[in-house]
């Protein structure tokens, strides 16, 4: 979206309006455009949505790992990724009732799951998100 006063208001009345629930959110700035990225509850209403809009979009899958809120507790779960060899694209996070909620955008998901599931990882599933 542009990056200019009163853009990401226009994008959340039109979710807020088609009844689209924001789960998570980011923004990064260039100089003329912002990169929003944001977890939904409903991905193909909201795709449609904002086509329907004229926004430029892609969809991208991501990983949401729960982890708790004190230090070393985001080092326990990149280590297992590094030490597999995944790499970690972008990552976004909030803070829930003593719990951090990690977003990675990863080359490969299902990889990374799997081996965070057999490391103990809480691997939070897309519906319960």
């Amino acid at each position: 979206m542009e990056n200019e006063p009163g853009e990401l208001e226009k994008l959340t009345k039109i979710l807020m309006n088609q009844q689209i629930n924001i789960r998570a959110l980011t923004v990064a700035e260039t100089a003329d455009f912002g990169i929003l990225r944001m977890i939904v509850d409903n991905v193909d209403k909201c795709i449609n949505i904002l086509r329907d809009n004229e926004y430029l979009l892609s969809q991208t899958d991501v990983i949401a790992v729960s982890i708790p809120d004190k230090p070393g507790g985001l080092h326990r779960i990149v280590e297992i990724l590094a030490n597999e060899g995944i790499n970690i694209e972008y990552i976004y996070s909030a803070l829930v009732r003593e719990q951090a909620i990690i977003i990675f955008r990863i080359d490969d998901i299902e990889k990374a799951s799997s081996i965070l599931k057999k490391n103990n990882a809480n691997v939070i599933e897309t519906q319960n998100f």
